[in-house]
C-alpha cells in the first residue's frame, strides 16, 4: 500500500501525521473534524502551510522517522509516572476546547501543590472561537499563574496537551520575532496573543518548564483542565474565574469531556 500523509486542519491537535491510526485520534467524534490524505510530503506541508515543523513521525511499519528539515524541532511528550516522579512544587494543567472547532471555545486549568489539586479555573468564552486559541488563552493564564507562584519561591511547570500552543512561545516564536513578526507560509494566526505570552515565557523559561501531555489518556490534572474548558463553554463565562464548589475529583471527571 502506497504511504500516505495525513493533515489535520481542526482536531484534537493539528498537524501532518504519518499513519492513519494516530491521525484518526485526533479526530475520531471530534466536531468539525477537517483532515485529508496526501500522497506526498511535500503535498501535505502545501496544504497544512507549508510549515514542516507540524509533521508527527509515527510510521513504525517505517522503522525510521520522515526526513524533515534539519531546523525541524521537537515535542517531548510527558507520561503520568514521569509527571508524578518530578519534584516540582506547583503543577499547571492547561486545556481548550471548542464546539464545533471553530464555533464555541473556553479554557481551563488545574493547578496542583504539592502533589494535590489546589485550584480549578475556568472561562474565556468565545462565542467564534478556535480550539488553538482556547489552548493558547489557557497556557497564557497558566504563564500569569506561574509568575506569581515563582514570586513566592515554589518552583513551577507547565503541562498543555497542545504542541501547536508550545511550540508557539517556545521555539516559533522566536524565528518569527527576528523575521519582524513574520513567517514564509502566510499570516500567523493569533499574533497578538502569542507575542504577550512569548514576552511572558521569555522572562520565566529559567524557572518554569512548559511540557507536552497528550489529553484524553487519563492525565487527572489534564483532564481536570478538560472538564473545566467545557464549563467555560456551557455557562458562556467571558472572565476567567476559580471554580470555587468542592473539589470532588471523581464528580468532576464525571462531568461532560471536550
Amino acid at each position: 500500500m502506497a504511504k500516505k500523509f495525513y493533515v489535520v486542519w481542526q482536531g484534537r491537535e493539528t498537524g501532518i501525521f504519518t499513519d492513519w491510526n494516530t491521525c484518526k485520534k485526533h479526530i475520531d467524534k471530534f466536531a468539525g473534524a477537517r483532515y485529508k490524505s496526501f500522497p506526498t510530503l511535500a503535498e501535505a506541508e502545501a496544504a497544512f502551510g507549508n510549515n514542516s515543523r507540524a509533521v508527527k513521525s509515527t510510521d513504525a511499519s517505517a522503522g525510521s522517522p520522515v526526513k524533515k528539515r534539519a531546523a525541524v524541532q521537537t515535542v517531548k511528550t510527558y507520561g503520568s509516572d514521569e509527571i508524578a516522579a518530578m519534584n516540582i512544587d506547583t503543577k499547571i494543567f492547561t486545556d481548550g476546547g471548542c464546539e464545533p472547532n471553530p464555533g464555541k471555545a473556553g479554557s481551563g486549568v488545574a493547578v496542583y501543590r504539592d502533589g494535590v489539586v489546589a485550584e480549578l479555573w475556568y472561562g474565556l468564552f468565545n462565542p467564534k472561537g478556535t480550539n488553538n486559541t482556547a489552548e493558547l488563552n489557557a497556557l497564557h493564564q497558566a504563564l500569569i499563574m506561574a509568575k506569581n507562584e515563582i514570586g513566592k519561591g515554589k518552583s513551577v511547570a507547565i503541562f498543555c496537551d497542545s504542541k501547536y500552543a508550545i511550540q508557539c512561545i517556545t521555539q516559533w516564536a522566536v524565528n518569527w520575532q527576528k523575521k519582524g513578526w513574520k513567517k514564509a507560509g502566510g499570516e500567523i494566526k493569533n499574533l497578538e496573543l502569542i507575542k504577550e505570552m512569548f514576552a511572558l515565557h521569555q522572562l520565566l523559561k529559567e524557572k518554569v518548564k512548559v511540557l507536552h501531555v497528550n489529553g484524553h489518556v487519563g492525565v487527572e490534572g489534564n483532564e481536570l483542565a478538560d472538564r473545566m474548558s467545557i464549563l467555560a463553554i456551557e455557562n458562556r463565562n467571558a472572565d476567567f474565574k476559580r471554580y470555587c464548589e468542592t473539589l470532588d475529583i471523581e464528580a468532576l471527571l464525571a462531568m461532560r469531556e471536550g
